[in-house]
């Protein structure tokens, strides 16, 4: 059991990972840091938001607008922590 928890574990860490990313990347492009109509900068912004957006779009649904700052990442964040944690508490002590 014990490999297949820590397979998890990594998993959740690297999506939590790609959600941070996620987030400096469209820091960079709304900044105008990075341009979008660079091959290689659309191509890295899209395949992060295709990664992340399946989990960050029920969270944006419930939570309310709050104008142009989007909170839903760290929402994802602490729920993918709590998770993490919630598992190792259960499974592995």
């Amino acid at each position: 059991m014990a490999p297949f928890l820590e397979l998890i574990d990594i998993v959740i860490t690297f999506y939590m990972w790609v959600v941070i990313i996620y987030v400096i990347v469209s820091w960079l492009v709304a900044f105008e840091i990075i341009n979008t109509r660079n091959h290689f900068v659309r191509t890295i912004g899209d395949t992060l938001y295709r990664l992340t957006e399946p989990a960050l779009r029920p969270i944006r649904r419930i939570m309310p607008n709050l104008g142009g700052v989007d909170l839903a990442p760290l929402v994802l964040i602490l729920l993918l922590w709590f998770v993490r944690r919630l598992m190792m508490e259960y499974f592995v002590y």
